[in-house]
């Protein structure tokens, strides 16, 4: 089963998630910054992190994707920015992609369709359909 790496300061984002991705069969862990989301980077291994930008700072999610990849251990753990800081007064702070080690950035509202698709490209096939 693979687990997945919920780092998002949204309770209610981290709850549908949550459920969406559990119904699917893939075991979910969460941490509401990127502090604890390292913690649980070391911790728990995930398959995957799906993360936030702004949490306890501007560039909180930034900030745990540039640690995770200085860590030859995480450094291949996929990424998947979900985030709406296009649509806030930060977006300007926001790097340019040659600057950012994520898979792929998503902008919020996403429909949690799409969020599965994503999560499957990068984990295989559905943890359900898994043999």
């Amino acid at each position: 089963m693979s687990k997945i790496l919920i780092v998002d300061d949204d309770p209610d984002f981290v709850h549908t998630t949550q459920l969406v991705l559990e119904s699917q069969g893939y075991e979910v862990i969460s941490a509401s910054n990127g502090d604890q989301g390292l913690v649980k980077v070391r911790e728990e291994q995930p398959d995957l992190v799906i993360l936030d930008v702004v949490m306890s700072s501007v560039l909180d999610g930034l900030h745990m994707s540039e640690m995770m990849y200085a860590n030859p251990a995480y450094r291949e753990i996929p990424i998947l920015m979900v985030t709406s800081i296009a649509n806030i007064d930060y977006a300007a702070l926001f790097p340019t992609d040659e600057y950012i080690h994520i898979d792929t950035f998503l902008t919020k509202p996403i429909a949690l369709d799409r969020l599965l698709k994503e999560v499957e490209r990068f984990l295989g096939q559905a943890a359900g359909q898994e043999s």
